[in-house]
């Protein structure tokens, strides 16, 4: 499995998951439903663009995922 793992691959498919939540269209629901569905895409947007955003590695068949959460400047 670690051989055949292609982590830029892996990587390019969650900045596309990513963007995919930035384009899927809100449900004809409202209130509360409205609320979570929204709170959920905030929070898929969220971890699919971290995870995008990382540098992986693999050594020794452990794949390490670096995020840097530092603010940048601009």
């Amino acid at each position: 499995m670690a051989d055949d793992l292609d982590i830029e691959a892996m990587l390019e498919r969650f900045r596309e998951r990513a963007e995919s939540v930035k384009r899927r269209n809100l449900p004809p629901v409202g209130g509360d439903e409205r609320a979570l569905f929204i709170q959920q895409a905030r929070d898929d947007y969220q971890d699919f663009a971290i995870v995008g955003d990382a540098v992986g590695s693999m050594e020794d068949g452990v794949l390490t995922l670096r995020v840097d959460l530092r603010a940048s400047d601009g």
